[in-house]
């Protein structure tokens, strides 16, 4: 009996002892490494959720930068078709503008080219006139040398004369003005020498005209061909066939333009 008692209060000691041994490893273990083990899981439990917000902050920050990627994109699209439709207007407008300014050009050109051709022309007609007026009065000249003699020179003395003596009144009245301020003498130049009948004549014919008696010089120029030319002071009468001849060719010889003008 007091062997089994013995025992039961040793198996009594031993499991208080166990008792006391596991309360006391419990507290060890929750003290040395249940905390910290605890406060290990928390803090990588807060790691995690901070991790997984981030997360999720960068998820709805590339779910933003997504949508207004495609935002822009569409308004890329826009203004690449806005770009393009004015690029077009102003392509076309050029090209407008570049074929009116080419149509302008090729029609001054034009006009250019006509007006040189026809001065062209107008200068070769010109020169074409001047070279058959020039033959023309060579010719003249050289038939009316064959027909210049002293028998021609004798009508055309006569004839001046009768023309002297029908002047009219207002021409006379102009010669005697002019004649009354200058030298009264009178300068007779004739193809060849004329008779003493004709000088007498022709003074007479002339102090009619001017009124008053004058002093007649007489002179021989053979380039007159046939005919007399008087020259009164400012005056100059005559009737002989270079200056008809002279007549003649600047009569038919065309006025230019620039002499015209």
């Amino acid at each position: 009996m007091n062997r089994k008692g013995l025992n039961v209060e040793l198996d009594w000691s031993t499991f208080a002892l166990e008792i006391i041994n596991f309360l006391v490893l419990v507290w060890l273990l929750k003290r040395l490494l249940y905390k910290p083990v605890l406060s290990a899981i928390a803090g990588r439990k807060a790691d995690i959720q901070r991790t997984l917000s981030e997360a999720e902050k960068l998820r709805k920050e590339a779910q933003t930068l997504r949508e207004q990627y495609e935002h822009r994109q569409a308004g890329w699209g826009q203004e690449r078709e806005k770009a393009r439709s004015q690029m077009l207007e102003e392509v076309n407008a050029e090209r407008v503008r570049l074929l009116a300014a080419l149509r302008s050009s090729l029609d001054q050109e034009r006009e250019k080219a006509r007006a040189l051709e026809e001065r062209r022309l107008s200068e070769l007609t010109r020169q074409v006139e001047d070279i058959a007026i020039t033959q023309g009065g060579e010719f003249a000249a050289r038939l009316l040398s064959r027909l210049a003699s002293a028998e021609l020179e004798t009508r055309l003395v006569e004839m001046i004369i009768e023309d002297l003596r029908e002047l009219s009144e207002e021409r006379r009245q102009a010669i005697r003005t002019a004649c009354a301020k200058a030298d009264p003498s009178v300068i007779v130049s004739s193809a060849h020498v004329l008779s003493q009948s004709q000088r007498d004549s022709l003074t007479e014919a002339v102090q009619l005209l001017i009124g008053r008696a004058v002093h007649c010089e007489w002179r021989e120029d053979a380039h007159l061909l046939a005919g007399i030319r008087l020259s009164l002071g400012p005056w100059m009468l005559g009737a002989n066939l270079q200056d008809e001849l002279k007549f003649f060719t600047e009569a038919l010889r065309p006025v230019s333009p620039t002499h015209a003008s």
